[in-house]
């Protein structure tokens, strides 16, 4: 009895010693599951795999990518990196057996700019260390619709490696990679040629069927027109060099005030008084580039975000007669005006002009028409999104400045109004020193009497200005200018009477109905 209640007693002690056990081997195995063994072990057999790697490979990498981040814009330190290897890779002598060729970037230079082609290599020297330079380019990304293969492969993926030895790594990174993106910039500026861009409509693929990577095309900017030629009241054009010049150098200031370097002008007055031309002449007196925006070929807000994101520093940004452009002109005062006149007008004609809105409304919508709104222009101007990158001017001309919506031209947004007039007494002398030579002549006289009563351009003044026959000088061009003031003058003065008499016809006619 004994012996049994002792062999009882004995196998209850060993299970609830096996179960203390495996409760205490399962709260140890959940520990060593939270400390993760497999992470590391891992990192642990990662580590020793790259310090022998380091002693078969002793050389490190950094890699340049062409786009970065969310690939918005092309990197600056990739573009440097381009323009210092062009120079390596021709100093090379045989290093590089694949080269790219480009043509120079200065006016009437008929050399060729050669770089390297994909997985080309060139040494490069700086302070005892030699460096080497890789290039190459990765596919794009597939696309999911199945017929991608049929419109073109995108743009491939570019970069840049540069390898070196690990005992130079503190000398690459602190001194050479700032050596290179200097003199980079330095080669940058000095085969700069300034760009005419214009934008890509439609999705950005080219006449051959190939994949753009940019929303911009371009010619070389090669237009003549200066402020020293262009016909100006020499007080207000030289308040405009005043302004513009005090904008390139503020990039202080700007900073200091908490504003995007950007500025605005408007340029608003009569067809033919030189706003195109106006434009020119900044972007040569400040040596930009201009990017002229066609926005009815703009489809959305966000396409026109792009737009500007892939602008560049020192640039113009243009959007000429943008009362034309879109329908982004007094928008709050046409809805309450077709509101009221809606109310005044009968229950057919509401239908009928229903109607006809729904067809437009559809035809637009096949055609693809632009859905750029106001709200996303004025987002453009001084948004957000303008402060990404520096030293732009956005110019917006005009025929007809009191159609436009007081938000678009307030300033901070169009912050310089400039009135481009008609021809005053000053210009015409300026012109004619332009274009004839002379800085006296008895008929200027006349020419002022008759600017004074006569609203002419500059365009046309100077075409009267122009010789047309080898025969012609300074008298009979002027003669000409006369006879066409005389002329305008009798003209207006026709129309000015015939205006008088319609309007007394209307008032005699309400009398006769009183």
């Amino acid at each position: 009895m004994d012996g049994a209640s002792s062999h009882l007693w004995s196998s209850v002690n060993s299970g609830i010693v096996l179960s203390i056990l495996a409760v205490a081997l399962n709260l140890l195995w959940q520990s060593l599951q939270g400390l993760h063994l497999q992470d590391i072990f891992g990192r642990y057999a990662r580590r020793h795999a790259r310090r022998l790697a380091a002693i078969v490979d002793p050389y490190l990498t950094v890699t340049l990518a062409e786009y970065d981040g969310g690939r918005m814009r092309r990197s600056q330190a990739y573009k440097e990196a381009q323009a210092y290897l062009q120079r390596a890779t021709r100093d090379a002598r045989g290093g590089v057996r694949h080269l790219k060729a480009e043509p120079a970037t200065k006016e009437n230079d008929d050399r060729l700019v050669v770089s390297m082609g994909d997985n080309e290599e060139v040494a490069d020297e700086f302070k005892g260390a030699t460096v080497w330079w890789l290039a190459y380019s990765a596919p794009p990304r597939e696309e999911n619709s199945p017929f991608y293969w049929g419109k073109a492969a995108r743009a491939e993926r570019r970069f840049y490696r540069l390898f070196f030895l690990e005992r130079d790594r503190d000398l690459v990174l602190a001194e050479y990679l700032p050596h290179v993106r200097r003199e980079g910039r330095a080669a940058m500026v000095k085969e700069r040629q300034r760009k005419l861009f214009t934008n890509i409509s439609g999705d950005s693929w080219d006449a051959d069927g190939f994949y753009c990577d940019s929303v911009w095309s371009h010619v070389v900017f090669e237009h003549p027109k200066t402020f020293a030629t262009l016909a100006m009241d020499p007080t207000k054009k030289r308040e405009i060099m005043d302004d513009l010049d005090a904008f390139k150098n503020g990039k202080d200031y700007y900073k200091r005030v908490g504003k995007a370097w950007k500025r605005g002008y408007l340029l608003y007055g009569p067809p033919g008084t030189g706003k195109s031309t106006m434009i020119a002449a900044m972007a040569n007196h400040l040596d930009y580039d201009v990017y002229d925006i066609e926005l009815t070929s703009v489809r959305t807000n966000t396409d026109l975000r792009k737009l500007f994101i892939e602008t560049t520093s020192k640039s113009i940004i243009v959007i000429e007669d943008i009362d034309c452009s879109l329908d982004l002109t007094g928008k709050r005062k046409k809805k309450k005006k077709n509101k009221d006149k809606d109310e005044e007008e009968n229950n057919q004609n509401n239908k009928d002009g229903e109607k006809k809105e729904d067809e437009e409304e559809k035809d637009d919508d096949k055609s693809g028409s632009s859905k750029v709104t106001l709200s996303g222009v004025l987002n453009f101007i001084d948004g957000l999104w303008s402060a990404c990158g520096g030293e732009r001017i956005i110019v917006f001309t005009t025929n007809h400045v009191e159609k436009l919506d007081p938000a678009l031209i307030r300033r901070g947004r169009m912050d310089k109004h400039i009135e481009m007039s008609y021809c005053c007494i000053e210009a015409f002398k300026f012109l004619a020193k332009i274009y004839l030579g002379v800085d006296a002549h008895p008929l200027f006289d006349d020419i002022s009497a008759l600017l004074r009563e006569v609203d002419m351009t500059p365009a046309d003044v100077a075409e009267n200005l122009t010789p047309k026959a080898p025969g012609e000088d300074a008298d009979s061009c002027l003669a000409t200018l006369v006879d066409a003031l005389r002329k305008a003058k009798e003209d207006a003065l026709a129309k000015k009477a015939a205006k008088g008499k319609g309007k007394e016809a209307a008032d005699d006619d309400s009398d006769d109905e009183e």
